[in-house]
């Protein structure tokens, strides 16, 4: 019997840009219901290393393959919102209003995308006050987690676009999630912060979620004509061995466009290596989760 993976090709030879031999992933199977959700933070104290483009894109892309998603926009800076079309000064009611005023409820703060079977919870400036106002809680670190936990049946995924650093914001929603996807520019600098993310997520594992787990690292922003991609991939692989996704999101301008026009790189530009990467990494989270249930 083969050693191989559930959604690996046996007879894979081509190598890629993880040096491992790429896989195949198989076309997951429609839902004819939905939920519970799995909850997946997207995390990296390090900024700009493609955690909002991941949770917009991945989310679209799950979407496409039948999943409901909902995505919650953790991160006062509110990109995950622009990224989506909203003008974060037009935001009545965010996450923030959602933490902290007993008062509103989950319908009162969700709205629909553009992006079909998508919704989100979003987020302005208004929710960098949680981050202090959250220490005076009773249970603080489940704010969030109580605040999801009735409307998993809805949803099939949901993705928290964490902020970029290891706050009290940050340690809700690992609190609330089921697992992690470590999103990584493939450059030295970015290797250096995982080592104290891996640490903070194994704190939050042992005092207040046990079933938290790691799905996944993710290379973004890599560039196969550097050598300096290629090693960082090397290295990660190294250390990280299997908990490193196949797919690895190649830099390319479309991304930076798509945020503009405020669409996923999935439906701005359907048919670029960004869109196909996307779609080939919706797959590959699915067969993990899979092996993994």
């Amino acid at each position: 019997m083969s050693d191989a993976l559930p959604f690996e090709s046996p007879v894979a030879e081509q190598l890629g840009p993880t040096g491992r031999p790429l896989p195949v992933f198989p076309e997951p199977a429609r839902l004819s219901t939905h939920g519970p959700a799995r909850v997946v933070a997207l995390c990296n104290q390090k900024g700009g290393v493609g955690k909002t483009t991941t949770t917009i894109s991945l989310g679209a892309a799950l979407a496409e393959l039948g999943r409901k998603v909902l995505l919650v926009d953790f991160d006062p800076q509110g990109s995950l919102s622009v990224g989506l079309g909203l003008n974060p000064n037009e935001i009545e009611l965010g996450t923030y209003q959602l933490l902290m005023d007993q008062g509103i409820t989950f319908d009162d703060v969700v709205v629909k995308t553009n992006v079909d079977g998508v919704d989100l919870l979003p987020a302005n400036i208004d929710l960098s006050a949680a981050e202090i106002q959250l220490v005076h809680e009773v249970g603080r670190e489940q704010v969030l987690t109580s605040k999801l936990q009735p409307v998993l049946d809805r949803y099939d995924v949901i993705l928290i676009d964490c902020q970029p650093s290891l706050g009290l914001l940050t340690v809700n929603a690992l609190t609330a999630s089921d697992g992690v996807i470590i999103p990584l520019e493939c450059e030295y600098f970015a290797l250096r912060g995982v080592a104290l993310l891996k640490d903070t997520i194994e704190k939050v594992r042992s005092r207040l979620n046990p079933k938290l787990t790691i799905d996944g690292l993710l290379g973004t922003m890599y560039d196969g004509r550097t050598l300096h991609s290629r090693e960082v991939m090397e290295t990660l692989v190294s250390g990280w061995g299997d908990t490193v996704f196949h797919t690895v999101i190649r830099r390319t301008v479309k991304f930076s466009d798509a945020t503009v026009v405020g669409e996923p790189i999935t439906a701005y530009a359907s048919t670029s290596t960004g869109a196909d990467s996307y779609r080939q990494l919706a797959k590959e989270v699915l067969a993990r989760w899979q092996r993994g249930a």
